[in-house]
């Protein structure tokens, strides 16, 4: 079996199980947010139950209107806070909390080989640890709140090996953007992928997060990474539990192989309205921006602000951008902060937020008017995602989006030198 199979099979009480079936599974974490749970509390509650399966695998975390917004965003939060207290259930409030795909794993509550449910599609982020990991509705959530038990069809799984070594500012994100602009956003549709190779092995566990994060953006059901050394040490460094390392045998089965050379690969930049659309910075064109965003779930920890402040150290951001740091939670951003690279931010006229989804779903701290163009180091760029439907954004990497803050368009970080 491969990787998702075998965490499948653990999980559901069986030897092994194939792509299409169907089974009944145990979780070991289950997820959601301030937009998704108050509908899966509302359900709950209409199942005439009185408490959850188990308060110790139930995360509540809200962070897409927080902090609150407006009265609409602070009584969703109000939802979640009272549930929380009635149920003795995981809950980070505000000062306390980040954003929900990048302080789980922060804190330790999601270890190699479990299976995580999420109401969020990103929730697929877990992958990088060795994981099953996936989004699901509001209503399936209800459910397993209160039995902890889900079902599901098991996926097929395609395999993506990474070969070569990454040249300078080149990243996870590059990689991931690379890949679903070869494969298409339903290259992957109901998927596993399973990412490996020795560009994987060298990879560190923030540039995994981020390529699993956006496995969702390929239509994939979950991305996975083998739960190498490095990762189950940054698991056992942070979890109270003991990790279970699934390996995928030599035999495995996969639906498709997908094997690239990255050796020259240059940082990569997805154009409207579609993650797919990819292209070589080099080939971007002149765009001239209004607006970077750094941050989100998929790059705001702490490499990802290094990688910007390392740009953006010394230098000022074009006075035609506005450059907004999202720091992905608390701890992110005290290490930045003791790190010097708040101060780097400030210094160079960028606008430093608390944690917070925020301008990512077009929420706030940063939503785009008629004509305005973004580029952000978020996940999407559909239409409308972060604000007029009818201005653009562009999604990369921290070090394109540093040094396309400095220059005022969308360039390499190695073009600010000439």
């Amino acid at each position: 079996m491969n990787l998702a199979e075998k965490i499948l099979a653990a999980h559901a009480g069986k030897e092994r199980v194939s792509p299409g079936e169907f089974i009944s599974a145990r979780v070991d974490v289950v997820l959601a947010n301030d937009i998704t749970a108050p509908i899966a509390i509302r359900e709950f509650w209409k199942l005439g139950l009185e408490k959850v399966f188990d308060p110790k695998k139930i995360v509540l975390v809200p962070d897409h209107f927080v902090p609150n917004k407006d009265i609409q965003s602070a009584e969703q939060a109000k939802i979640l806070r009272e549930f929380a207290r009635a149920q003795g259930v995981n809950f980070f409030e505000c000062g306390q909390m980040g954003i929900e795909h990048v302080i789980l794993h922060e804190k330790g509550l999601v270890m190699p080989g479990d299976l995580v449910i999420g109401a969020d599609s990103h929730t697929c982020t877990y992958g990088a640890l060795g994981a099953f990991a996936t989004g699901m509705g509001s209503t399936d959530v209800a459910s397993a709140m209160a039995t902890g038990d889900i079902w599901m069809k098991v996926p097929p799984t395609i395999k993506f090996v990474y070969k070569g070594k990454l040249p300078k500012h080149v990243g996870g994100k590059d990689l991931i953007l690379y890949t679903i602009g070869k494969i298409g956003v339903d290259g992957a549709l109901y998927a596993a992928m399973e990412f490996g190779g020795e560009v994987i092995d060298k990879l560190s566990m923030e540039g995994r997060f981020t390529m699993a994060n956006m496995a969702i953006e390929a239509g994939a059901k979950a991305g996975l990474f083998y739960a190498d050394k490095k990762a189950v040490a940054y698991a056992k460094g942070r979890g109270k539990r003991q990790p279970v390392v699934f390996e995928p045998d030599a035999d495995a089965k996969y639906e498709a192989v997908h094997e690239y050379d990255v050796s020259g690969m240059e940082p990569q930049v997805a154009l409207p309205h579609l993650p797919s659309n990819v292209k070589p910075v080099s080939q971007v064109g002149r765009v001239y921006i209004d607006q970077v965003v750094i941050g989100s779930c998929t790059n705001g920890r702490f490499e990802d602000l290094q990688v910007a402040a390392n740009i953006l150290n010394k230098k000022k951001v074009n006075s035609n951008v506005r450059c907004i740091i999202i720091p992905g939670s608390q701890q992110v951003y005290m290490d930045a902060l003791r790190s010097g690279y708040i101060e780097v931010f400030i210094e160079a006229g960028c606008a430093v937020s608390t944690p917070t989804c925020g301008p990512c779903l077009g929420g706030h701290m940063g939503i785009l008017a008629t004509g305005e163009k973004c580029l952000a180091t978020t996940n999407r760029n559909f239409i409308g995602r972060m604000g007029s439907p009818k201005s653009e954004v562009y999604l990369a990497g921290p070090a394109v989006a540093a040094a396309s803050a400095i220059a005022g368009k969308i360039v390499s970080p190695g073009d600010l030198a000439t």
